[in-house]
């Protein structure tokens, strides 16, 4: 590695407290200045890689950026879909039926009358609310919990859990979540055995995920083995309700600091996937995933060891301005009137993101219901954002509905 390289990658951590305050302000420097970033704040360490076009290659050579070891920051062993093919292929196939454009269509009335019912509360509640608490947290989880068989009673506890499991991946010490994540994985296994035992027995049992994956076997017959049956419902939770929380609170905070930009979309509702596209470019709920070097790659002067994590950084590709002008600017228009690159929010290639149709999905029927009902949203606050230094979102969200 170059000095100039070197000092570079110390001016700049993930960690420093003014980029976990706005992960963006970091950006810049990463893609003019140190492409490849080496950073030893963490255990292990790791690279980082920002521009579109490596991020790209990386995303795509799946060969040299392995899966195998986990997409987190810390190696683990392969299970569910994270991990390579061929694996991750039949897994992945798995669970594909649950969110294909069928599976789509039947789960919109449910959010669409989930969506309506969380706006009653807000309009009988104060003026000033949590956007975060009140609408953004309790839409996904309520769907993927449904989805996954779990009891209205449990979702506070379930939601709970689901964000032991990402402060997990990310923390400093992650055996402090030991007690906690040992009792999500008794209470899911208890789930699953419940839900194979009621199949076996001929009983009658809802057409949801939990009975997708309690039915699903390998080539021979078998059922799935515990271990990646439970990953895939772990990875299914955390990917349905941790991060679409986020991408609806993104997507409202952003338009409420420019409140021209909500009064647009009162007016003009047809703008919404657009604004939920450019929300996804510019503030991605997953600032990026993790891979595993095969083989000894050399990037702009600087070498990856053999058997390294390499964060694949979204976020700073989403705001490189040779993929799109302007890059820090949030712009309503740019999905609307050309098609620039495709971000790379949900990743790309083989492990492209399985329910980005569902977050899109229950990020447009959200942001629908709110601009007819709720036409007057103000912003009252930044919030804080949520604690994992991979992830992006809003932990609370002062607005106010007139």
């Amino acid at each position: 590695m170059s000095d100039a390289t070197r000092l570079d990658s110390n001016a700049w951590s993930p960690f420093a407290p003014a980029v976990m305050q706005d992960p963006a302000a970091g950006h810049q420097a990463l893609l003019q200045q140190c492409p490849v970033h080496h950073c030893a704040d963490f255990d292990p360490p790791f690279y980082t890689l920002s521009r579109y076009a490596d991020v790209e290659a990386a995303l795509r050579d799946v060969a040299t950026f392995s899966s195998e070891f986990g997409q987190g920051p810390r190696f683990t062993d392969p299970q569910g879909m994270l991990c390579d093919a061929p694996q991750h292929t039949f897994m992945r196939k798995l669970t594909q039926p649950a969110f294909t454009p069928g599976a789509m269509r039947a789960v919109a009335p449910q959010i669409e009358v989930l969506a309506n019912e969380l706006i009653d509360r807000i309009i009988d509640g104060p003026e000033t609310f949590d956007f975060h608490d009140d609408f953004a947290f309790p839409l996904p989880v309520v769907i993927i919990a449904g989805l996954l068989g779990v009891p209205t009673a449990d979702l506070d506890q379930f939601k709970a859990w689901s964000d032991i499991q990402v402060a997990a991946m990310g923390a400093e010490d992650p055996a402090q979540y030991a007690k906690e994540q040992a009792a999500f994985f008794a209470y899911m296994q208890n789930h699953l055995s419940t839900r194979r035992a009621q199949m076996q027995s001929g009983a009658d049992v809802p057409d949801d995920l939990l009975s997708l994956i309690a039915g699903a076997a390998y080539d021979d017959g078998a059922l799935i083995d515990n271990a990646d049956a439970l990953s895939l419902l772990m990875q299914l939770l955390v990917g349905g309700n941790e991060t679409t929380t986020s991408l609806i609170t993104n997507l409202v905070w952003r338009l409420l600091e420019s409140p021209a930009q909500y009064a647009q979309l009162v007016q003009e509702p047809e703008l919404i996937s657009a604004a939920i596209e450019e929300s996804l470019r510019f503030d991605p709920p997953v600032l990026g995933l993790y891979r595993n070097t095969t083989r000894a790659v050399t990037l702009h002067e600087v070498t990856i060891p053999a058997q390294t994590k390499v964060w694949i950084n979204y976020a700073a590709a989403n705001r490189d301005a040779s993929a799109f002008p302007n890059p820090d600017l949030f712009d309503l228009q740019r999905y609307q009137h050309h098609k620039p690159k495709r971000h790379m929010s949900f990743g790309l290639g083989v492990h492209f993101c399985l329910g980005a149709p569902m977050a899109r999905l229950e990020a447009e029927i959200a942001l629908n219901a709110l601009v007819k009902r709720l036409p007057d949203l103000r912003l009252m606050g930044e919030g804080e954002r949520i604690a994992p230094f991979f992830l992006w979102g809003r932990r609370t969200l002062p607005v106010a509905r007139k």
